[in-house]
């Protein structure tokens, strides 16, 4: 007999030798159902697996973690890898992983997939489902597994690719085998309800330089109501996508011209300046100094930071007309540094807080390429923060409130969580660990315990572990966004110090943290948040004037002044429309106050007004409207 120890510490003693299934049914046949894969001591492995030692054992289902989704949509992606072989069977075949929404899966084509493709696959998709196919795990030897996939290109070259002695394992249902390490569902039946999303262009392996596939996207659940509630949340998606706002707001728009990086409208820019100005004045009230440094540096920095060795592929690197290698700069951290550089600090002068929002530029492969979201220019918001070892925990407390600060008034929730050292860490392991140590204590305090936030092994920074800051938004996304890093290598690399109060010479401590992530990155999160209906504070127009004729043209120009005097943002449509019509364009424009000038409004000296969200509020003197913008401003940032 075995022991096994489940996810509530309980002990449950099984014979040698038994799958996964068969002791998940012995704990629940419900649980057995649901069942998806498994954790073994922390391992995700199929339900088919053979245990046969003590473990710890956590049987994951669809609804428990992502790791028992992904394996479902895995599982789906290979279900829509053999309807198009059935279908089109001289299409080839690359590769098709989950995501952490759905699924993929890229083919070798002459031709684009159409929507009528589509739903012919999803038909056959739904076909091979109810077949309920058992899904067959088998390993083969590199000779035998080319010859398996000897009419499959991409498959051989990946099979090529494996080192010497890797596993060669594939999955097989009914008369489609697949090369693929797993893990999958126990047969296609367990799969419920599928719907294929879109399809576009991608590069084998993301290299422009290779060929270019076609890939299919794909989404599945349990449940049919799953399914619904998926496209209804997709189809809300589709409104509120940034890029489509960004275009019809007139904020941003890309173009061909410069792949990543936005062009930035006059609304837009406005937009991103009230929030700069909005950052800016949280941190200079809690002692940050803002500097900018070169948007271009010798390699001799990013060698010392260590960047070169570590970050090299995602920077730009140019030649100068002295024929010395140059890097266009991927983050602000080594510029910081030098600043810090400028003079001798003393233990008095930390902690010392340098932020910026310059321009950074990442080399980013032109297929991971999304609107806002994944650019190649950007505007980080950077602090860097030089500590004592003494002042980490109330350093990094301050900056977790900066934070709840920002995100509340978005009104974005967010969670905590560590990760640790990667495996391409620079430095000492007991220096690492010193700094891991560090920040679960002040993760357990700031949380309340060791059990309120979740660790991530492995995914800190080269220099050091970090906390990530995760948001939500209105459609229940996920987004990294803030991060908060302890770094105690790159002092040392530039040989930092100060002076204690004894005198002698000590190395500070840096703390990488950014809040927003990028400015541009936020904007597109909180433009599809906003459904581009920001709030008063923040909208690049606040007010729109609508006189009714050219009569009253004069005294909305007057108007506009006036709000101009009081920093309100304000603009005159003035186009012989029709005033209904001109409310419906403004209206479209999510311009969060309407104010309707004619006879009564001039005779009165006041405004019409009509609220983007309450429709129309009626005749105010200029003052009190001029007041309630204000306290709609003042209300924001309490």
């Amino acid at each position: 007999m075995i022991k096994i120890t489940l996810k509530d510490n309980s002990i449950l003693e099984v014979e040698e030798n038994l799958t996964v299934l068969e002791i998940a049914k012995k704990i629940s046949e419900g649980l057995a159902r649901m069942a998806t894969v498994a954790e073994i001591d922390g391992e995700v492995v199929d339900l088919r697996t053979v245990v046969n030692k003590d473990c710890t054992l956590n049987i994951l289902t669809f609804d428990s973690s992502l790791d028992g989704k992904k394996a479902y949509w895995h599982t789906t992606s290979h279900i829509m890898a053999q309807a198009i072989k059935r279908l089109y069977p001289e299409i080839k075949l690359a590769i098709g992983p989950s995501i952490d929404n759905g699924f993929y899966y890229d083919f070798d084509t002459k031709v684009a997939f159409t929507p009528e493709m589509l739903e012919a696959i999803e038909k056959e998709m739904k076909k091979i489902i109810k077949e309920d196919l058992p899904i067959e795990r088998f390993e083969l030897p590199r000779k035998e597994a080319l010859e398996l996939m000897k009419d499959e290109p991409y498959k051989v070259e990946l099979i090529n690719d494996l080192p010497e002695g890797e596993t060669i394992s594939f999955y097989k249902q009914g008369e489609f085998t697949d090369l693929c390490a797993g893990p999958h569902l126990t047969s296609t039946g367990k799969v419920k309800a599928v719907k294929l999303l879109s399809s576009s262009g991608a590069y084998w392996r993301g290299d422009e330089k290779n060929k270019m596939l076609q890939r299919i996207y794909g989404i599945s659940f349990p449940k049919a109501s799953q399914l619904d509630e998926y496209i209804n949340m997709i189809e809300k998606k589709k409104k509120r996508d940034h890029r489509k706002l960004g275009k019809e707001l007139d904020l941003f728009f890309f173009d061909e011209t410069a792949p990543g990086m936005a062009y930035w409208m006059p609304k837009g820019f406005t937009l991103m300046n009230t929030l700069i100005e909005f950052w800016r004045k949280e941190h200079k009230k809690r002692g940050y100094q803002e500097f900018s440094g070169p948007q271009l540096n010798s390699s001799v920095l990013w060698k010392t930071s260590g960047h070169w060795d570590h970050y090299k592929e995602d920077m730009f690197v140019l030649t100068d007309a002295d024929g010395n290698e140059q890097a266009l700069k991927p983050m602000n951290c080594p510029n910081s540094i030098k600043i810090y550089q400028t003079k001798l600090r003393s233990y008095k002068d930390l902690p010392l807080r340098f932020n910026d929002v310059d321009v950074i530029h990442r080399n980013e492969k032109s297929g991971q390429l999304n609107g806002l979201f994944r650019v190649r220019m950007f505007r980080q918001d950077d602090s860097h923060n030089y500590v004592t070892e003494e002042q980490i925990g109330s350093e990094i407390k301050d900056i977790v409130e900066i934070a709840d600060k920002m995100y509340k008034v978005f009104g974005l929730e967010y969670k905590l969580s560590l990760s640790t050292r990667p495996d391409d860490f620079m430095g000492e392991i007991e220096t690492w660990n010193r700094a891991e140590e560090d920040l679960k204590k002040v993760l357990t305090d700031i949380c309340g315990g060791e059990d309120k936030f979740s660790i991530n092994e492995g995914d800190g920074a080269f220099y050091g572990p970090k906390i990530d800051i995760t948001m939500k938004d209105c459609l229940g996304r996920e987004w990294q966004m803030g991060t908060v890093q302890l770094d105690f290598q790159l002092p040392q690399r530039f040989n930092l110090h100060y002076i204690d109060k004894d005198g002698n010479k000590k190395t500070p401590i840096m703390i990488h943290r950014a809040i927003f992530g990028s400015f541009d990155r936020f904007i597109g999160i909180i433009t599809e948040h906003f459904a581009g209906a920001f709030p008063t504070w923040l909208a690049p127009v606040q007010v729109r004037v609508l006189p009714i004729s050219d009569s009253h043209k004069e005294y909305a120009e007057k108007l506009k002044k006036e709000f101009e005097e009081n920093e309100i943002r304000v603009e005159i449509d003035e186009r012989e429309e029709k005033i209904g019509y001109k409310i419906r364009e403004a209206q479209l424009q999510k311009i969060p106050y309407m104010l309707i000038i004619g006879d009564k409004e001039v005779e009165a000296n006041a405004v019409g007004v009509r609220s983007r969200k309450d429709g129309d509020i009626g005749a105010m003197p200029i003052a009190d409207f001029i007041e309630k913008i204000k306290e709609e401003e003042r209300t924001f940032a309490k």
